[in-house]
């Protein structure tokens, strides 16, 4: 697609539990420094892929893929790539907020000194520098030693993304990030949204269509385990190509 580079290429990728197939033939290239929407009905098989993006699936039991994921042209389910590091450069940011029962600071810290970083000054700047990223840094600077409990729903999620930008990924996935929160939190999430695309390739879950045209550069529309449609949102939005998407967007189902 015009005007964005490629960092993730999805070619024929399936998916099962078990028995079940939950995700069919899917093939798409995720654009770096972009916003990717994926919309669909619950159920779908939006949170499914995104998990395959950064290989969360291997931890269910029964859960086997064909087909192939390459992330700078490497593939992800290649025996010699190691699942740890993809999940360093591909983060995620839950539905729910989850930060850890630590202290601010040691909410971020964490991640870095997992990867190695002792040095505190180190640590400080990484903590610093995440925080303000993650539009935190004002709110919270003058009480890093205070539990990430105290903090409000939607301060929680901005933590939890600041935590993921602090071992430096190349990829954000969110699924569902504003589901929990109000709109206020909502407004200020999506705006971090539109800034972290400066930098990071992000791919958004969201059952809002509204928040799909606002945030997003690219939406793909799921539907029973396919992606039926998948291209610039403008032309999602304003001419889909096909009546299944215009009938889930305009409201005739889902």
């Amino acid at each position: 697609m015009p005007g964005h580079s490629p960092i993730l290429n999805v070619n024929g990728l399936s998916l099962w539990y078990g028995e079940t197939q939950a995700l069919r033939d899917i093939s798409m290239e995720i654009m770096d420094r972009a916003v990717t929407a994926l919309i669909g009905p619950s159920g779908c098989g939006k949170s499914t892929l995104i998990r395959c993006f950064n290989r969360m699936n291997d931890l269910v039991n029964g859960c086997r893929t064909t087909g192939t994921i390459s992330f700078h042209g490497q593939d992800i389910f290649c025996h010699q790539t190691d699942a740890v590091s993809i999940r360093q450069r591909i983060g995620m940011v839950f539905q729910k907020p989850n930060p850890f029962p630590k202290t601010i600071y040691e909410n971020i810290a964490y991640g870095p000194r997992i990867h190695g970083v002792r040095d505190r000054k180190q640590l400080d700047s990484i903590v610093e520098e995440s925080l303000k990223r993650a539009a935190l840094w004002d709110e919270v600077k003058d009480r890093l030693d205070d539990s990430a409990m105290g903090l409000s729903g939607g301060q929680q999620q901005r933590l939890c993304i600041a935590r993921t930008l602090a071992v430096g990924p190349d990829v954000i996935l969110m699924d569902e990030p504003c589901s929990a929160l109000d709109p206020i939190a909502t407004a200020k999430i999506e705006s971090l949204i539109d800034d972290l695309k400066k930098q990071y390739c992000v791919v958004i879950v969201t059952h809002n269509m509204q928040q799909a045209s606002r945030v997003s550069d690219y939406t793909g529309f799921m539907y029973l385990g396919e992606l039926v449609e998948y291209d610039r949102t403008v032309h999602i939005f304003e001419n889909p190509a096909k009546e299944l998407t215009e009938n889930y967007i305009t409201g005739r189902f889902g």
